[in-house]
């Protein structure tokens, strides 16, 4: 479904994509065996993943902005609130019949957008941005992951901080659709399965790209989750943990908040940038050596329940900028967001992306090489360790607050 979107990189070709314009369909990925691989129509690109320039560049027009990185405090009371809201209604609608529309529209409207909420929470907390004391951080992770019903707070900050550090590049940022997906489920149908079970696709698939190696954190996440589990059922029997855990599939599935998992790195040529030009950018000719989009932000009323996710062109320029500071750093360097393509609306994205046929899985940014695995074991020996100022703002070797 979607059009042929990658180049071969020869002597003559630019090493990049076309903002918005796809290349010709006869031209193809060449593999490291020197072999066309046609059936591969990702977005393939030779260059370096934008954020790190773009930070640098902020930093260097505006350095005020390192002064917004650093733990927010409201974080921690936010996940209790939440942690609380969702335990109180799956012991209210303990008696409540499953199929029923009070235990359903409950879960949907209220269980979902709380639980994608408990999400963002912990994809805030990765960055450590919840407390300075990492340990405190990954205990708070924790707690936030009680509501879910399964343990994966201790599992997804390794692959998302290598998602960070990795965007794009094959075989490590597990945010990336295989290939195996992106041929299966390139039709309509297709399309509306992968949004509608998207959460077990994120869910699976990272352990299928490459295994984290396991901690004492992700021990004490599955022991604590289980024993969260079995107490709810032992004391307000199964439909209370039933609750949860519909709350969390209906939050990964067709929900508007949950458009922001497509949102946030497809590529979408049918967009606007924030000042209302169209934000396929330059194309023929004239976008030759303009790096196709890889990040989007998205600018509406659903950031408010979702940790300003929304901003995420300025959330990977600078991870280690909490969530109630990005609209501050959004209008501090305006000029560097305000003419990159972004979205509106996150039911329009949703609606897209299984309807145009010009957008699907394989509409993503590719690199092959590049990057680097972030988490312990062996993997993180031969690396040398990971240095705080990868993941945040930091680019002069100085500390910053929640980057650690």
């Amino acid at each position: 479904m979607a059009p042929s979107a990658t180049v071969t990189a020869t002597a003559s070709t630019p090493k990049t994509q076309l903002r918005g314009a796809s290349p010709p369909k006869s031209e193809s990925k060449t593999g490291s065996s020197g072999k066309h691989e046609d059936h591969d129509r990702f977005f393939w690109t030779y260059t370096e993943e934008p954020h790190r320039t773009r930070r640098q560049a902020i930093i260097k027009a505006h350095p005020e902005v390192t002064k917004l990185c650093g733990p927010e405090p409201l974080t921690k009371y936010l996940v209790l609130a939440v942690v609380l809201l969702q335990t109180a209604l799956a012991v209210l609608l303990r008696n409540t019949p499953v199929l029923t529309p009070r235990f359903l529209l409950t879960a949907y409207l209220v269980g979902a957008t709380a639980n994608q909420n408990l999400f963002l929470a912990i994809h805030e907390i990765s960055h450590n941005l919840a407390f300075r004391s990492p340990t405190a951080n990954r205990l708070l992770a924790i707690v936030a992951n009680l509501p879910i019903g399964v343990p994966y707070s201790a599992s997804f900050r390794p692959y998302h901080l290598t998602h960070h550090k990795s965007l794009g590049v094959d075989g490590l940022d597990t945010d990336l659709p295989t290939r195996a997906e992106a041929w299966l489920l390139d039709s309509v149908a297709g399309k509306a399965l992968f949004c509608t079970f998207q959460l077990l696709f994120y869910a699976i698939r990272p352990m299928c790209v490459y295994r984290i190696p396991l901690t004492l954190v992700h021990a004490a996440n599955i022991a604590v989750q289980v024993a969260f589990d079995m107490a709810l059922v032992r004391w307000a029997g199964g439909r209370a943990l039933g609750y949860l855990i519909l709350s969390s599939f209906l939050a990964g599935s067709l929900h508007p908040c949950a458009a922001h998992f497509i949102a946030e790195h497809y590529v979408f040529a049918k967009t606007q940038t924030r000042g209302g030009r169209s934000g396929r950018g330059e194309t023929g000719e004239a976008a030759k050596g303009v790096p196709l989009p890889e990040t989007y932000s998205y600018y509406g009323p659903l950031n408010v329940l979702t940790y300003n996710v929304g901003l995420h062109n300025e959330h990977h320029d600078f991870p280690a900028i909490p969530w109630t500071r990005l609209p501050k750093l959004s209008k501090i360097a305006s000029e560097f967001y305000d003419d990159l393509p972004c979205h509106k609306s996150w039911v329009l994205v949703m609606w897209q992306f299984i309807l145009d046929p010009e957008v699907g899985l394989w509409c993503r940014v590719k690199r092959e090489q590049g990057g680097r695995m972030v988490g312990g074991g062996a993997s993180r020996a031969a690396n040398g360790g990971w240095r705080e100022e990868e993941l945040g703002a930091n680019e002069t070797g100085k500390h910053i607050p929640g980057v650690q």
